[in-house]
């Protein structure tokens, strides 16, 4: 843990050592301080200064249990403490603004799902929505004393997460949007001013709420894939974010599968996105109601329950489009799994209520396409976190942040 001996040398020691500390007391908790010191390898008069340090911080609290069967002198069991800080995440898509608060172990403390056209109201109302869905989540109840120490904003395109620009999100019309920016301007003087604000990719962050909280937690490669207007891929490999050289992994939704496919909103032709993107199954399975347009984000949400509707009662428009999407879905599932041998891809959004139709041809074409037998293992299943994936994924990353790092420590 060399790092200078001078007075920020120092400082920097003990402040990865708060957080050696704080993720050790997140894995075992509840936990002695004994405990903290075998498993840290500092010395337990050590470990007494931090965890003080961390409760006078609102991070660690004394449960007021004992360890069993101890012998000697009792020592108090140590938790997190999650009375103190929240993290918020926030999914801005085509058709709604999702949010969603959590505290230090998780629990969700506030939610709200908002019907937004977001392409049309473009990028600098959006982070006027954004922001007063902020601010209007930090007034909710379970908020009330808390220090939100990160807010999280996913979003449907390439991001520059450094510098929290938007480069380009075909489906929204942005590019080069310095949304990170934009919404710090507009949080001044609020309670969230001090909060660190991340900007990322929805897949990305639907990938690690799966890998959090899905219904197959804990598994480390796994892919999640959007469903939504725009297609994207959040890829984890060994539990962490495969991210490419400039952050721009998992753009599954433009691999170009047939040279004289649909235009897509990228500008090419025959991506997946167009063959097998919500906008395409909505117009090839409700003719008579959507027109060949850009669909208005505020009308996507019904057709979809419409086309449910009307696959559930065996239409066949419906069915077949759903069955002729899932098709092409397994072709892009089978690349993935040629390229990364997922142990599962988790479809989410509006792929969902569509799963009974879609899957199947899915599944079938990802087998039969896949170079390694029975598509190297992969499973192919619906997400069971509905629609608030990103913003659920993205507060827990801020979090992880805490524990890791990439967060100051309030």
């Amino acid at each position: 843990m060399a790092a200078g001996t001078g007075t920020a040398g120092l400082h920097t020691i003990r402040e990865n050592n708060l957080r050696a500390v704080l993720r050790t007391v997140r894995a075992l908790s509840p936990c002695s301080r004994a405990a903290v010191a075998t498993a840290t390898g500092l010395n337990k008069t050590t470990v007494s200064s931090l965890v003080t340090d961390l409760m006078d911080r609102g991070l660690v609290r004394e449960t007021g249990q004992t360890p069993q069967g101890r012998v000697g002198r009792p020592g108090v069991l140590l938790a997190l403490d999650d009375r103190s800080v929240a993290a918020v995440g926030v999914e801005v898509n085509v058709d709604y603004l999702s949010v969603v608060a959590v505290d230090l172990v998780h629990r969700e403390l506030a939610r709200g799902h908002v019907p937004l056209d977001a392409r049309s109201a473009g990028a600098h109302a959006c982070a006027d929505r954004i922001a007063t869905a902020l601010r209007e989540v930090t007034e909710e109840p379970a908020m009330k004393g808390r220090t939100v120490v990160g807010v999280s904003v996913a979003v449907p395109g390439l991001i520059d997460a450094p510098s929290g620009t938007v480069t380009r999100a075909p489906n929204l019309d942005w590019r080069d949007v310095p949304l990170r920016d934009l919404l710090r301007t507009r949080l001044e003087g609020s309670t969230l001013a001090e909060a660190t604000v991340l900007v990322d990719n929805d897949a990305n962050l639907g990938a690690m709420a799966e890998y959090r909280f899905g219904s197959l937690a804990g598994l480390g490669d796994l892919v999640y894939v959007t469903g939504e207007v725009g297609i994207g891929a959040g890829v984890l490999t060994g539990g962490e974010l495969l991210r490419g050289a400039g952050g721009f992994a998992g753009e599954i939704g433009h691999l170009e599968l047939t040279a004289d496919g649909p235009e897509c909103s990228c500008g090419r032709r025959g991506c997946l996105e167009a063959l097998a993107g919500i906008g395409a199954i909505l117009r090839a399975a409700l003719p008579d109601l959507v027109a060949d347009r850009p669909l208005n984000g505020g009308d996507v949400a019904d057709l979809v329950d419409t086309v449910v509707a009307r696959a559930s009662a065996a239409d066949p428009t419906a069915v077949d489009a759903l069955e002729r999407a899932g098709t092409w879905l397994g072709r892009g599932v089978a690349t993935l799994v040629n390229v990364v041998n997922p142990g599962a891809v988790m479809v989410g959004g509006y792929f969902v209520p569509m799963a009974p139709w879609l899957l199947p041809a899915c599944r079938a074409q990802a087998r039969a396409r896949s170079f390694a037998p029975e598509a190297g293992g992969c499973r192919v299943e619906p997400s069971d976190l509905g629609m608030s994936a990103a913003s659920r994924g993205g507060a827990a990353v801020m979090i992880h942040g805490l524990d890791s790092g990439d967060l100051p420590l309030p």
